[in-house]
């Protein structure tokens, strides 16, 4: 009985000196407000949840990352904003092409604008079943009437869009301005006396030899405002971010670009690697894809354009290059459209084979006159002379247009068979995928949406690189000769000891005959 109240006292007075030692711990420390009690419960938090294999040498590391872990709560008391996404920044871009300035007066929009109404070419395109959709069709809207207002366009219309690997481009065609071609000239022409200059600078440093090689003529590029430069381009990523001119193209980029086959990037700058080389970067071989597209795919009614004055009265000595609205078109029937190709016609002028949609002989000198009457009949005994390409004329029907692979190069439809009084005539191109053309009464447009490739209608391989060249004739003096076998040397030292003792014995007998004498 008296051992059981010896253990009685000890257990109270063990818990006292547990309750009083728990106390001690627990009282707070007057710098950073904390108690041990609190640390060590939370240092074997930590170290049950970590469970580190040498717990006892890692346990002071890790007493203090607790103490660090309730300093960076202390002093982090606001938290950071959360950082805006792409999708977001873009949103405030878009924002500002729904503010409308105080300074426009509404009587100005009354005027005949440069933009056409592309909600309602965004309506047909919605019944043909292609197109951006209504919203993005709305933003690109705004974004080419900003377009317009900010670079004073005088006609301005959605080209398409053109898909990338890492961006696409939302491609607007304009037409050249008075004086813009100038500018664009001179800048074309100081970039290349500088480069022309630093050549010289090069030769004049370290003089090169020169070589005999002679290149091929240079095909010159056609003027600002006619052939494949006919319109100048604009391209932007987004509607909301800002549009960027494309450069004219050069006949040897629209050459280049049919021999290659590359899906676009995203971003101008981008190097465009291939073979052949590609003469350019991404917005020099788009500029060229968007030249290709238009002389294959943009097509009108038959009868809406008519040749010109100045084109029509020389129809028999050049092919005609511009057009103008027909004022008595009245429209062709839908059904008639939809069935036959032949009441569609090409209002894009033809690229050459030489890059070019007008033909230029090479071979006349830049100072002679082709025209000149003494020089007819040396041409004619010249068989060298390039006999003048011929492509098809404007304004051609569609009929007219070749197969690829056995697939026919148009396919049209209507776009509704059950109310065909409210349907529009549909055209698909089967040569570029993802271009359109619709046509309804005397309205008509043309998108392009797609990755800017032509069908092929086979699998690509890439050309097979030339040949290399020779570094010196073959001939038997410098021709390495087989070595020859061990008969074939003991027969020719044979035949040269034989031949030695021949002089020999000719030379002692000439010498028995000076004698003689």
């Amino acid at each position: 009985m008296g051992s059981t109240i010896r253990n009685q006292d000890r257990s109270h007075q063990i818990l006292q000196a547990a309750a009083s030692f728990k106390a001690f711990l627990m009282k707070n420390n007057t710098g950073n407000n904390v108690n041990l009690y609190d640390h060590l419960t939370w240092l074997l938090i930590k170290v049950r949840d970590e469970q580190p294999r040498e717990v006892v040498d890692l346990i002071e590391d890790m007493s203090r990352d607790v103490k660090r872990g309730l300093f960076e709560d202390k002093q982090n008391n606001l938290r950071d904003l959360p950082q805006m996404t792409a999708a977001e920044l873009l949103a405030e871009l878009q924002c500002l092409l729904f503010s409308r300035p105080e300074e426009v007066d509404q009587e100005e929009e009354l005027v005949e604008a440069a933009l056409p109404n592309v909600s309602e070419i965004g309506f047909y395109l919605e019944q043909a079943g292609v197109g951006l959709g209504r919203e993005e069709m709305q933003r690109v809207f705004l974004a080419l009437k900003q377009l317009v207002e900010s670079e004073a366009l005088l006609h301005c219309r959605l080209w398409g869009k053109i898909l990338g690997t890492g961006g696409s481009y939302i491609v607007a065609e304009a037409e050249y301005r008075e004086g813009e071609e100038e500018e664009e000239q001179t800048t074309e022409k100081a970039a290349e006396e500088k480069e022309t200059e630093t050549q010289e600078n090069e030769n004049k440093m370290d003089p090169l030899p020169q070589s005999t090689y002679k290149p091929l003529p240079i095909v010159p590029k056609e003027a600002i405002g006619t052939g494949a430069n006919k319109f100048v381009y604009y391209v932007c990523k987004e509607p909301g971010l800002p549009w960027v001119k494309l450069p004219s193209v050069s006949p040897a980029q629209i050459t280049l670009a049919r021999q290659i086959r590359k899906f676009f990037t995203g971003r101008l700058d981008a190097p465009v690697l291939s073979h052949p080389p590609f003469c350019g970067n991404e917005a020099n071989y788009l500029r060229a894809q968007i030249a290709r597209i238009s002389a294959g795919t943009q097509v009108s009614p038959q009868g809406f354009w008519q040749a010109g004055e100045e084109e029509g009265d020389e129809e028999d000595e050049a092919p005609r290059d511009s057009y103008e609205v027909n004022p008595d078109f009245k429209g062709v029937p839908v059904a008639e459209m939809a069935e036959s190709l032949s009441t569609w016609v090409h209002h894009v002028q033809h690229i050459l084979q030489q890059g070019r949609c007008t033909w230029m002989n090479l071979a006349v000198k830049p100072g002679e006159d082709p025209n000149e009457e003494g020089d007819a009949e040396e041409k004619e005994e010249d068989p060298d002379e390039p006999e003048p390409e011929v492509g098809p004329s404007l304004l051609t029907p569609l009929s007219q247009d070749a197969e690829i692979c056995n697939t026919p190069p148009w396919t049209s439809k209507i776009s509704s068979t059950l109310t065909s009084q409210h349907a529009v005539a549909v055209l698909r191109s089967n040569l570029w995928p993802g271009a359109y053309a619709y046509a309804c009464g005397k309205k008509f447009e043309n998108i392009y949406v797609g990755w800017g490739l032509k069908y092929e209608g086979k699998g690509y391989s890439p050309p097979v690189p030339p040949p290399p060249q020779k570094e010196y004739p073959s001939g038997p003096e410098i021709t390495e000769a087989l070595d020859p076998s061990v008969e074939e040397e003991q027969a020719l030292k044979e035949e040269q000891q034989a031949a030695q003792e021949e002089r020999e014995e000719e030379e002692d007998t000439d010498e028995e005959e000076e004698d003689d004498d």
